[in-house]
């Protein structure tokens, strides 16, 4: 069958995908980091209306042709509201490509900002026992689980029985990936990549934190598939973050900054999948906007100076306020 122009596969096991995807992170919970996320909510952040904004997105995204969504145990209601879209749009298994993740529990307790809001446990029980979870919601539409936020020190990446459950998981039909978050991300990435057993990788990589590109190349030339997440940098890279340079780019371009960012992800020859994280309809759309973005060597060069430090970045990302 021929492909979309926009269309790809993801990973050894060659999930069929789309170049842009929708996670969940902003809408299965009532707080995030995201700048400006309380105010595309609304007052009304109970269970019943995020279910109806959620589903809202997911039908956006769909019917503009987004076949990726990636929740997480730890994304409050993510997986519930995921599913139930599924019951409601009658999608079989394999009429979208659904990934998830293990490793954090959400403890908010629907507050918007609870400390903590979720707590970070890697260990084989906690696998086991969120992966019981997320299929008894997703069942047979569950087609990657991902540990959430591996890192070096955390030793999930040396830990026998995780990667032993991982394996059987993998043998079992379900591809395996891992995420990645803080200035180490590279170091992580090619950890993984020595420890085998592997089929996607997910790091953040946007034009303020572009650091993890080379290690994500030398992963898709693994092999691997490779998901981009906070290409916008929770918010920083939209029109509600203080970047002149892009805001100059996107009205040469003529399009929203958001865009822009996306685009410059999508541009990027190791990127299969880059996450949107629209909270709204209408962000949806802009987002989606990217695949027409017309972006070119003048952009890159103008954006590529954008670039901060890692240790600043996530410093600064970690100075966000739930919202």
């Amino acid at each position: 069958m021929t492909r979309g122009p926009w269309e790809r596969t993801l990973g050894p096991a060659e999930l069929p995908v789309t170049a842009i995807g929708l996670g969940l992170a902003a809408l299965g919970r009532p707080g995030y980091l995201n700048l400006g996320h309380g105010d595309d909510l609304g007052s009304d952040r109970s269970v019943a209306a995020l279910e109806l904004r959620a589903h809202a997105v997911l039908d956006a995204a769909y019917d503009a042709g987004v076949r990726y969504f990636d929740a997480a145990r730890s994304y409050g209601r993510a997986e519930n509201f995921l599913a139930s879209w599924l019951r409601r749009r009658g999608l079989d298994p394999g009429e979208v490509t659904v990934g998830s993740k293990w490793g954090y529990t959400y403890t908010a307790d629907w507050q918007v900002r609870a400390d903590p809001p979720e707590v970070k446990d890697l260990s084989v029980d906690t696998f086991r026992r969120q992966l019981r979870e997320s299929r008894e919601l997703l069942g047979d539409n569950l087609s990657l689980y991902q540990i959430h936020s591996a890192t070096v020190e955390s030793g999930v990446l040396d830990d026998a029985a995780v990667l032993t459950a991982l394996a059987e998981l993998r043998a079992d039909g379900v591809s395996v990936g891992l995420t990645t978050s803080g200035p180490e991300q590279a170091e992580t990435i090619r950890r993984a990549i020595g420890a085998g057993g592997f089929d996607t990788v997910q790091a953040t990589w946007n034009l303020l934190e572009p650091s993890a590109g080379p290690a994500l190349a030398d992963a898709h030339d693994e092999g691997l598939g490779v998901i981009v997440k906070e290409a916008l940098a929770n918010g920083r890279l939209t029109s509600r973050g203080d970047c002149p340079e892009l805001e100059q780019v996107a009205q040469r371009l003529g399009a929203s900054p958001d865009a822009v960012a996306l685009a410059a992800a999508l541009a990027q020859p190791w990127a299969d999948v880059v996450l949107s994280g629209a909270a709204g309809p209408e962000q949806m759309s802009s987002n989606l906007a990217a695949r027409h973005v017309s972006w070119d060597a003048e952009a890159a060069d103008a954006l590529d100076r954008m670039a901060e430090e890692p240790e600043a970045y996530w410093r600064t990302r970690a100075e966000l306020v739930w919202n």
